[in-house]
């Protein structure tokens, strides 16, 4: 039996399937394999135990190829951890890419277009016909992943404070004050500055929350949020026009939670990006990251020797 394997190792959740005869024989899911968020001995153990999962279910011992999608593929090491774990489990050829990489191919499959990343962190890539990629946003929590659900967390705290100098109203101390269990704001300010700090992307369901209740600091965040995602798709779109001189409209997808499941994201960045470029065709529905790294495993299986 002819099977493949794609991992897209996302930043909260890793999701994973086998594939034989073109048809799904297992899947599952486990914790984040980014090593940045977990720590390595984490990470690991979530690929360990989703491959024994996936494996048990399809009753396989060996892959023909695999693909694997993960935030900061490109640092030392992540690599060579997860091809060491791929060759425990009898995967005969495999690659391992930027989470980017295989949600370009999920909806686009080799092709030209935008894909806007927005999930725990946010990456705005374009490929052009010529296969050039262009990007913009994406530089990690810290430095930027403007719209990402870590810093809808971050920046929801960071407006709500300000609103309390200026005493007036908002509902995020208070929420988040319940989450973290810090009712003092001692407490709670030494907790947000904490090292290491809080999971500020985990807030990002509760901030929608607020919005949807009309919380004028949630609603803000969200729609700051939807701007710098609409900004860097209109960049990146601009990059690929002038430098890559595609005539014609550039399609766009999307893939993540902020824009999945936040409704007013979600009705600003369609409504945005359709006021600043009514012809560029943008995806309503979501791309699936994992159906990339499928694609992108049963090319290599094709390919082998």
């Amino acid at each position: 039996m002819n099977v493949v394997l794609g991992i897209d190792g996302g930043g909260t959740n890793t999701r994973a399937a086998l594939v034989a005869d073109g048809k799904i024989v297992a899947s599952g899911q486990s914790g984040s394999i980014k090593r940045l968020r977990v720590g390595a001995e984490a990470a690991e153990a979530n690929l360990r135990e989703l491959l024994n999962d996936i494996y048990t279910q399809a009753g396989v011992k060996d892959v023909r190829a695999a693909s694997c999608g993960v935030a900061s593929a490109s640092m030392p090491g992540i690599t060579e951890w997860i091809t060491a774990v791929f060759d425990d489990f009898g995967v005969e050829r495999s690659e391992v890419v930027g989470d980017e990489v295989i949600a370009l191919d999920a909806a686009f499959q080799g092709g030209p277009g935008i894909l806007q990343i927005a999930g725990t962190g946010t990456n705005t890539v374009g490929r052009a016909p010529d296969g050039g990629r262009e990007r913009a946003g994406g530089w990690s929590s810290r430095l930027g992943d403007e719209g990402s659900g870590y810093w809808i967390g971050l920046h929801a705290i960071r407006r709500a404070l300000n609103a309390y100098d200026r005493e007036e109203p908002q509902a995020v101390l208070k929420t988040v004050g319940e989450i973290w269990g810090t009712p003092e704001m001692d407490e709670f300010i030494n907790l947000g500055d904490g090292t290491p700090g809080p999971d500020f992307a985990a807030l990002a369901p509760a901030i929608n929350e607020l919005a949807e209740a009309g919380d004028a600091v949630s609603v803000g965040v969200l729609r700051q949020a939807a701007a710098d995602l609409i900004q860097n798709v209109l960049l990146v779109r601009s990059k690929l026009l002038r430098k890559h001189k595609i005539a014609g409209e550039v399609p766009v997808a999307w893939t993540g939670s902020v824009i999945g499941k936040m409704r007013i994201v979600r009705e600003e960045f369609f409504g945005g990006l359709h006021a600043a470029a009514p012809q560029m065709p943008v995806g309503t529905t979501e791309t699936v990251a994992l159906d990339g790294a499928i694609w992108r495993a049963k090319r290599m299986a094709g390919s082998a020797g």
